[in-house]
């Protein structure tokens, strides 16, 4: 599952896709700030806040460390949906 998820994070990258995200919802249910998650995960709050509007994909790297800091798996925080496989 792994190689398949760094797979469509790659094509999705490479082909300037955006991945919806539900990190702003989650955020809000645990009752965070934009600042307080980027420190949690080691990012900028910009970096959030773009995550967030959808106009910048995470590495793979940022998206485990987002994931894993709610409890999550990354496929509960990024919508792959509407990525196309190749």
């Amino acid at each position: 599952m792994q190689s398949l998820l760094f797979f469509l994070c790659k094509v999705s990258y490479e082909r300037g896709d955006i991945l919806k995200t539900k990190i702003a919802s989650l955020r809000k249910k645990h009752k965070l700030t934009q600042e307080e998650l980027a420190l949690a995960v080691g990012v900028t709050r910009q970096t959030i806040t773009s995550l967030e509007c959808e106009k910048y994909t995470a590495s793979l790297v940022l998206a485990y460390k987002i994931a894993q800091y709610f409890g999550l798996s990354i496929e509960e925080v990024f919508d792959f949906s509407e990525v196309e496989e190749l």
